[in-house]
This record gives C-alpha cells, structure tokens and sequence, in this order.
C-alpha cells in the first residue's frame, strides 16, 4: 500500500499543470470495521496526501468492497489510467517504474480531446462489472 503512495505524489507534482488528476482510492478488503473515518483522516494527514481520496465500500454479500470488485482491483497498490472519454487505458496491480508510468500518462496526455463519451457505462458497469480492453 505505501510503495505506491510516493509515486502517485511524484505523479501529482510532475503533472499538476495538466489536465490530469489522481485520484486516491481508499479501499478495505479485511477488517474494515477497524477502519473508521478518523483513521482514514489521520493517514491523510501523515502522508500530507492532496489528492482526492474516495472510499469504497464493503459489501454486505461479498468480501471485496464495490468498486475494487467493478475494476478488478487485486490489491494495493493498483493504478488504472482512464483517458479522457471515460475508457481504461492501462490497468495494473503493483508499482511500475515511473519512467513506464510518465510515458503512459504522457501519451494519454497528448492524445486529441474527444466529446466526453460513456464506455464505462455501455461497456458493463451497471451490471457490477467494468469491461476491461484486453
């Protein structure tokens, strides 16, 4: 979980002046109970974290919280690029090496802006589940 923080800060910091946003996701596959609000705020606040930082939630009927299960997240520290028009880029559990990383944002970066579409929606999220490309 923490090998990924300090590389989503670099990315934060190198990117600030684009488009791109990070986003945090703060997700709890075990012992969630044991995770309350105050914790969360206080990481925040250790960690000097800026980004905006979500919270999944558990589900009543199955150990993965909702949206750790809709990406197909296996863990932390996981990172999904989404472009512009809502689509999934790249999806990976894991550190990367940041060179890998800034090239991937780069391109995504560069690429011309298009109408803001809803792949996300028509491509099975609202059945539970993101279509992922393959």
């Amino acid at each position: 979980m923490l090998r990924g923080i300090p590389q989503a800060q670099r990315v934060e910091r190198i990117f600030a002046r684009s488009d791109l946003q990070v986003i945090g996701l703060h997700t709890v596959f075990e012992h969630h109970a044991a995770m309350p609000p105050a914790t969360l705020e206080a990481f925040i606040h250790e960690y000097r974290l800026t980004a905006p930082i979500g919270v999944d939630q558990p589900r009543a009927d199955h150990p993965v919280p909702v949206t750790m299960q809709r990406y197909g997240l296996q863990g932390t520290p996981s990172s999904v690029l989404i472009g512009r028009d809502g689509r999934i880029l790249h999806q990976t559990f894991g550190v990367e090496d940041d060179i890998l990383v800034g090239a991937r944002i780069a391109e995504a970066l560069a690429a011309p802006v298009t109408a803001a579409g809803t792949a996300m929606v028509d491509g099975g999220c609202a059945d539970g589940t993101c279509a992922l490309p393959r």
